[in-house]
């Protein structure tokens, strides 16, 4: 492997480690705070963030190209996945949320091949159909196992999907530091969409306010790290390595949460591991 390759895969690693983390402080702080209100608070930190890093480098943080077509379409996909998967963090286990997330490459794989006729061979449709079938291990449905919840996750997945779908169709021309602006700007617009269906926020204690501090943290740092893997690296050799955020998620679980995933959860997240591995390092 080269070793700017090396390089990607190591800051990859890293915001995959990042991401981890700040789903973890998301479902700590949840027992403490309206999912809603950690949202908007992430969201509107997001955005300063972003914002003075554009206006340092000499370009406008909100530009005319964010109300374009494609941009209205990925805000709305970004929105949507961001409130389901928030919600799933809170009231599911963080393992088979963060299983089910995974599959979010091969859904984008589908719909590529769906949307924008891009070529792709039986193996890596045989490969979609494992992963998919990986979540529906996890899931269970019509099993003793099955919870209604777990289907926060699969929504926030394909949201997640969709909005990597119309980023393919959106206008060149926006810098990472605008499209994180724009992302965490969508992240508060989901915050909001919850709180005003839940209501509840209040001042929150030392220690809630600590655990959405440190999400902010590892939130933007996750962000700001993946734009450098992708800059780094090339995309086949750097993004295979977004799958150990679920390596991160299921320790994290384990160690500070007391999550055990049943064998269920297990073998669906290797299958979806391992689906997407081959569907995203082979071409055709």
């Amino acid at each position: 492997m080269r070793q700017e390759d090396l390089r990607g895969a190591g800051l990859m690693t890293a915001a995959m480690a990042g991401f981890a983390v700040e789903d973890l402080f998301i479902k700590k702080a949840a027992a403490h705070l309206p999912p809603g209100q950690i949202l908007v608070t992430m969201g509107l930190c997001g955005i300063l963030f972003f914002a003075i890093l554009s206006r340092r480098a000499g370009e406008p943080a909100f530009p005319a190209l964010f109300l374009s077509r494609g941009m209205l379409v990925r805000c709305g996909f970004e929105i949507a996945g961001r409130l389901f998967y928030a919600l799933a963090l809170a009231l599911t286990p963080l393992s088979s949320a963060s299983a089910i997330l995974q599959a979010a490459p091969l859904v984008v794989i589908a719909g590529a091949a769906v949307l924008f006729g891009e070529k792709v061979g039986w193996r890596r449709w045989l490969a979609v159909l494992v992963g998919l079938a990986g979540v529906m291990v996890i899931l269970r449905p019509g099993l003793q196992g099955f919870s209604a919840l777990s289907l926060l996750a699969v929504a926030g997945m394909l949201g997640f999907a969709g909005r990597d779908l119309a980023t393919r169709a959106a206008p060149r021309g926006l810098s990472n530091r605008q499209l994180g602006t724009l992302g965490f700007a969508m992240l508060a617009l989901a915050g909001a969409i919850i709180l005003s269906w839940t209501g509840g926020a209040h001042l929150p204690s030392a220690q809630a306010a600590a655990l959405v501090a440190g999400a902010t943290v590892f939130g933007i740092a996750g962000y700001h790290t993946l734009t450098g893997a992708m800059r780094t690296g090339a995309v086949g050799a750097v993004t295979p390595f977004r799958y150990t955020r679920l390596v991160f998620a299921l320790i994290l679980a384990a160690l500070v949460l007391g999550e055990r995933p049943d064998t269920a959860t297990m073998l669906g997240a290797a299958l979806i591991v391992l689906a997407g591995l081959y569907g995203l390092t082979r071409r055709g």
